[in-house]
Order: structure tokens, then sequence, then C-alpha cells
């Protein structure tokens, strides 16, 4: 389904830094998990360069695993759905609501992944930028899991919708919800053109970057570069333009073509 076969999984492995053997296991899936969330960073670059975004495996390993670039949701999770398929892992989609902007009603417009081991099911999600897990979350109401001082959890409410949760200084806070419906690659592409195209999307003329971590969480948004610790602390700057092609390389590690710097940097003035 995820076209694992057409997968060159030792380029994978090797890109998000993966050494050893792998099975269909929960110690092989916890560990790929977080390879590829620390190695390949959030980033919407393509859609704030008007570019298409492709979901086929041969451009998300071109983009992805060949060169130092990332993706958001749809590119993340599909490369390692596919990446997870190939080893033997059974791998489903889902369709989220943001539920980060208050109460906000959001379309679904996120693509996490649901993976069954063992009688179990497990939330992946690589593409949900500084605010994802690290790791494989229980999908059971009132699983919490702690990964290296985050904490996330999760709820079950009515029609069996499912939210996945954050606890925060000040209590818990919502970050997504989902029905327990599959969705198909198929479905990835529909909401991908929404995202990439749509006059409403977020992604659409700024730039956006952001790279979970153990210790510490960053995230670009326009000019403003959020950082964040476990414990809650913060801090944000300003980043300019003449800044903007470094920070995307050393706190990122985006590496982008002439043309690529360029044309964002073009985005990233008009946004400031």
């Amino acid at each position: 389904m995820w076209g694992g076969e057409e997968l060159d999984l030792d380029a994978y492995l090797a890109r998000i830094g993966h050494v050893g053997e792998v099975a269909p296991d929960l110690v092989t899936l916890r560990a790929l998990h977080r390879a590829h969330v620390e190695a390949l960073p959030f980033e919407n670059l393509d859609v704030a360069l008007g570019r298409p975004v492709r979901l086929d495996l041969a451009s998300l390993q071109a983009k992805l695993v060949a060169r130092r670039r990332g993706g958001y949701c749809y590119e993340q999770n599909t490369l390692l759905a596919a990446a997870l398929e190939r080893i033997g892992f059974q791998v489903a989609g889902r369709g989220a609501r943001n539920r980060t902007r208050g109460d906000a009603l959001t379309p679904i417009t996120h693509g996490l992944l649901v993976v069954a081991l063992d009688g179990e099911e497990w939330l992946l999600d690589a593409g949900f930028g500084w605010q994802g897990p690290l790791e494989p979350v229980p999908l059971a109401d009132g699983a919490r899991v702690e990964q290296d001082g985050w904490v996330f959890g999760v709820a079950i409410g009515p029609e069996g919708v499912h939210v996945l949760r954050a606890l925060r200084p000040e209590g818990w806070t919502d970050l997504y919800a989902f029905a327990p419906h599959t969705l198909y690659p198929v479905d990835f592409e529909l909401m991908n053109h929404y995202s990439s195209s749509h006059p409403r999307s977020r992604f659409l003329g700024q730039v956006v970057a952001h790279q979970p971590g153990a210790e510490v969480r960053t995230a670009l948004v326009r000019d403003g570069l959020l950082t964040v610790r476990a414990d809650g602390t913060r801090e944000e700057r300003r980043v300019g333009p003449e800044e903007l092609i470094a920070t995307l390389s050393k706190v990122f590690g985006i590496e982008l073509d002439d043309e690529e710097a360029a044309g964002l940097v073009r985005v990233h003035s008009a946004e400031v």
C-alpha cells in the first residue's frame, strides 16, 4: 500500500542514522521512529517556493533521503510508512484535526500513522513538528508516556474520537483529534493538495521549519525562532532575511541549492 517495495531501505536507514538489524517488533518500531524524527526536519519549503509537493516514493527518496531536506506530515509519514511496510509492519493512515489553535474547528488536514503489533495499536507521527512525539504512543484510552521529559497521553471521547495530548507546565493540552477510520495514500494526496495550494492553508507564503528533540525543540515560523525545553522554558528571537539560510542549515540541518536559497530569502523578506 505504501510503496515499501520501492524503498531503498539501506539508504533510508543510513539517512536516519539507524545501525543494526531491523524486525517487525516494538524495539525496531521505537528505534526507527525516534531516529526518523531526530534526523529529518519538518519543513514546508517547497510550498513556500510555490513548488508541488510529491508523495510518490521516488520523489520522497530523492528529497528526504538523497538530499538533506525534510518535509511536512504527508511526506514524513508516507516515507516512514514505506520503511515500516518494507520491514513487515502493518501500517494504516489516519486523518486528524489540529487542536493547538484553541477552540476553532479545523479541517482534517493532518496525516498520521497507526501500527498494529501483537494485538495492540500504536500511534506514530513523524510529521507534527516540534510538538510531536519522539516515539510511538500506545493508542489506548488513558495511556500516558514520558519521552525524555516530554509527556504524551491519549484520550478516547464521544464517537470513538482519539485525542493525542501533551502535558505542559500549565496542564494537559490537546494536540489533535482523529477518528479510528483507515486512510490510504490517496487520502494523503487529497489533504496534501489542500495544504500545499489552498489559499487558506497556513503553509502558503511563509517559511516553516521545526525540529523536535530530546532536550530542545525548535520552531521557525515566519521570522520567529522559538526554542522550548521539557521544563517549559521558552526562548524567542527574530530571524531576519540575512540569517535565514544559515539558520535553516545550522539549526535544522537543511541544505539548499542556490536557487532555493534565493527564492526563500525573497519569500522571507516579503513576510517581514
